[in-house]
């Protein structure tokens, strides 16, 4: 009896373990991939575009000031 279980214990881990390593792999596969790194890189900068038109309008400011003189090298 007690063999039996230690049989099907084995099996189960056997079957546990293959699992783990066969999803890492096609988990570390799928990140790897151009199609995960283009999906990846429109979500990004889909939030950006978002986000520009905001931040422009609050880093823009409304009023310059004076320009700067030029500069200009004494002749040698």
């Amino acid at each position: 009896m007690l063999n039996r279980v230690c049989q099907i214990l084995s099996i189960l881990s056997f079957l546990m373990v293959t699992s783990v390593i066969g999803g890492g792999y096609f988990g570390y596969k799928y990140v790897t991939s151009e199609q995960f790194k283009a999906k990846i890189m429109n979500e990004v900068l889909g939030n950006v575009q978002g986000l520009m038109p905001d931040i422009l309008d609050n880093a823009l400011p409304d009023v310059t000031g004076q320009t700067i003189p030029e500069f200009k090298q004494p002749k040698i």
